[in-house]
């Protein structure tokens, strides 16, 4: 099968097209022929090894699996004998690993769930990543109706999805991008948008949850635009110091952080978001696989809004 291989840390061209054995599912895994995957942020840092964190989690000297990505839309076309929920023909989309692939082998209890009927492949792969790590760190905040909810990064994969998240738990939002990108927000649902290039958003005591999504704010001005009992929540998933997820108070606000922990019932809950209207995909560029690394080289200029897709169909 046709793969995507990286064989050591550096650039883009470091990604180089090979032909590689197809994976054998074992007794608990499904293998899915993949149709679409994308190029998160979180794929770059791990091509990159930046931060140094980078090479202590995926390989101290070259990267321990070869393949990378993690998205993924596609269908199951063999399962191993002890799967219950799938079954070879099932279209699925959610998180996985090697997806810069053709084939791809994933553990059956793993973050994944049918594909929502109203959806292309290319449209479900640009989900999971975006919609569900910003899930997992919206609720992580307390997220509920009548909140008012910042988010920083609001044109990324993570905000794009955060912001219409936010919208139907029933918070009013406020998404902060550049100019560039201010009327994609609010065609998101977002009640206002701040263009950070003209406009601080860092208002005295003035939100209930700040979601940031970029390395670009400190905490301090964060805590600053809180209410007093207000969470401020961290999406900074590759450059956590630690691996789980973590929490400390000052005062009566809080701030978490760490990576995200997605579960299968956190795609089924996307998936129904999806198919009700609440939830699209945003996709900035479509590459083929054969040109991944000029995707990647796109992400990494960090101008990209939502997500950037993969074809291998």
């Amino acid at each position: 099968m046709r793969a995507i291989v990286c064989l050591r840390y550096g650039p883009p061209n470091v990604l180089q097209l090979k032909e590689v054995d197809k994976p054998t599912p074992k007794d608990d895994q499904i293998l899915v022929r993949v149709f679409a995957t994308t190029v998160t942020s979180g794929d770059v840092r791990q091509r990159k090894a930046d931060p140094f964190l980078v090479r202590l989690i995926f390989g101290l000297f070259r990267p321990r699996k070869g393949i990378l990505g993690s998205d993924l839309a596609g269908e199951v076309v063999a399962v191993g004998k002890e799967v219950r929920r799938f079954k070879p023909g099932d279209q699925v989309f959610g998180l996985g690993v090697r997806t810069y692939a053709e084939y791809t082998c994933l553990r059956e209890k793993g973050p994944r769930a049918l594909k929502p009927a109203n959806m292309t492949f290319e449209e479900a792969a640009a989900i999971p990543w975006g919609a569900a790590c910003s899930l997992y760190f919206l609720r992580r905040g307390g997220i509920r109706a009548g909140q008012k909810v910042l988010v920083y990064g609001a044109s990324g994969s993570l905000g794009t999805a955060a912001v219409q998240l936010a919208k139907s738990f029933g918070a009013e939002v406020t998404g902060v991008c550049s100019s560039a990108n201010l009327e994609l927000v609010k065609s998101l649902g977002a009640d206002k948008v701040i263009d950070y290039t003209k406009e601080d958003f860092a208002v005295p005591a003035t939100y209930d949850l700040i979601y940031h999504t970029v390395g670009k704010i400190s905490f301090s001005r964060g805590l600053k635009s809180l209410k007093e009992s207000g969470a401020y929540v961290s999406a900074l998933l590759l450059t956590s110091r630690l691996r789980r997820p973590w929490a400390w108070v000052a005062g009566r606000k809080k701030v978490f952080g760490g990576i995200a922990k997605v579960k299968p019932e956190d795609m089924v809950f996307l998936k129904e978001l999806v198919e009700a209207g609440k939830l699209k995909a945003v996709i900035d560029r479509r590459y083929p696989l054969e040109q991944i690394a000029e995707a990647h080289g796109y992400v990494e200029g960090g101008h990209k809004k939502g997500n950037v897709v993969i074809t291998l169909a």
